[in-house]
């Protein structure tokens, strides 16, 4: 699984919104709860809100 452009966002979109990581991988699809939180740390997305 890539991490396209259109998947980024969809990514930012949903941790926004409260999502947990494994529901944002299960609505991603192909991609596990950890690659979602790794990826996560990498964008300095940790704060929530």
């Amino acid at each position: 699984m890539n991490w396209t452009d259109e998947r980024v966002e969809l990514l930012r979109k949903l941790w926004s919104e409260g999502l947990s990581a494994s529901q944002i991988a299960a609505q991603l699809g192909g991609v596990s709860r950890n690659a979602v939180i790794g990826k996560v740390h990498r964008l300095k997305l940790s704060g929530r809100g």
